[in-house]
């Protein structure tokens, strides 16, 4: 079935709250709240709405605590929603009909699918037969998982022996093995290597490709959403920040450019700080936010220094803009709120 670029994915209004139990610290609050306990209604997340597209990865942001896990859950069908509306691939995840769970992938960097006591081969035959896979389909779908996350000689280990790394990419494996269109990942680089990191984005790449899934990403690695998504949404306090493309994100820095200065001495502050806004300085390195149309001037002036080795001009890092976004909407929060 052809899915690129279809909606897969369709969320509206979603709201997801959970009750919680309100005690002061000490002894004697906590012997009142056996008698009586208090509790009060927090939302998770309120109001999100979004679609994701079949043949590409979309970039969900966060700090933590944020409400990107319960947003996952609830389209996995592991939570059902106070209110609004979920639908992928045009069914209600929180029924959990058969149909819609074969067509779902869902790894978190936090949870085990394979069984830690028996090798991974065998685990991978567990989900055959979870999945009704014939024999036939699932050899092919095993090679082909094997190869492209370069398993090897690993399949044949008890994974309880195998490295993070090497656990994470059989992970992979054993979620998709049955193919699903629908992928959710939850911090899947979470506590991995550069190395490992690098196969996991190069894998889930070549999954896309090669299948047409919707992928939907949640990761504190930006490295794994600037390689792998076009577009992306931000959440914080339980609400939608921002959604639109990478691009867009990046230009929310604002009419700012960062210039980087190598020094062979340090300069004094009084020197530099009529060009721009000092961001770091020290001995042998001078960073600078500036005006973009004045980055031509600034960039002249420093070149005048004999102090000078090397100046470079780049956008401020993706990190503060995504800072702004969730810092900057709970400061609006605490202010709107009564």
């Amino acid at each position: 079935m052809h899915r690129e670029g279809v909606r897969l994915i369709e969320v509206s209004g979603l709201r997801r709250e959970f009750q919680v139990t309100v005690r002061d610290p000490g002894l004697i609050p906590a012997l009142r709240s056996i008698v009586r306990r208090e509790v009060r209604t927090v939302a998770a997340v309120d109001d999100i709405t979004f679609a994701a597209r079949g043949g590409s990865v979309l970039g969900f942001l966060g700090p933590n605590g944020s409400g990107k896990t319960t947003t996952l859950k609830c389209l996995a069908g592991l939570l059902t929603p106070t209110s609004g509306s979920v639908r992928v691939l045009g069914m209600t995840p929180h029924r959990r009909d058969p149909e819609f769970l074969r067509k779902l992938g869902f790894v978190m960097g936090q949870r085990w699918q394979l069984h830690i006591d028996l090798p991974v081969t065998e685990s991978f035959e567990l989900h055959r037969v979870i999945y009704g896979l014939g024999k036939s389909e699932f050899r092919i779908s095993r090679d082909e998982l094997v190869d492209l996350l370069e398993l090897g000689s690993i399949v044949s280990q008890v994974a309880r022996k195998l490295s993070l790394g090497q656990r994470m990419r059989c992970e992979f494996a054993a979620a998709l093995l049955h193919r699903p269109p629908i992928v959710l990942l939850d911090e899947p680089t979470l506590g991995l290597d550069f190395d490992a990191q690098g196969s996991i984005r190069r894998f889930i790449k070549d999954y896309v490709r090669l299948t047409g899934a919707c992928v939907l990403l949640t990761s504190h690695y930006l490295a794994d959403i600037e390689a792998l998504c076009e577009n992306v949404m931000t959440i914080a306090n339980g609400k939608l920040t921002f959604s639109g493309t990478l691009g867009e994100l990046r230009k929310m820095s604002g009419d700012v450019k960062r210039v980087r200065a190598r020094l062979l001495r340090p300069l004094s502050r009084m020197e530099v700080e009529h060009l721009g806004t000092v961001v770091e300085q020290t001995p042998t390195t001078l960073v600078l936010d500036v005006p973009r149309g004045d980055a031509g001037r600034v960039v002249t002036a420093l070149e005048r220094f004999d102090e000078l080795m090397d100046v470079s001009l780049a956008d401020p890092p993706l990190e503060e803009t995504l800072r702004e976004l969730y810092v900057g909407y709970g400061a609006r929060q605490d202010l709107d709120s009564p």
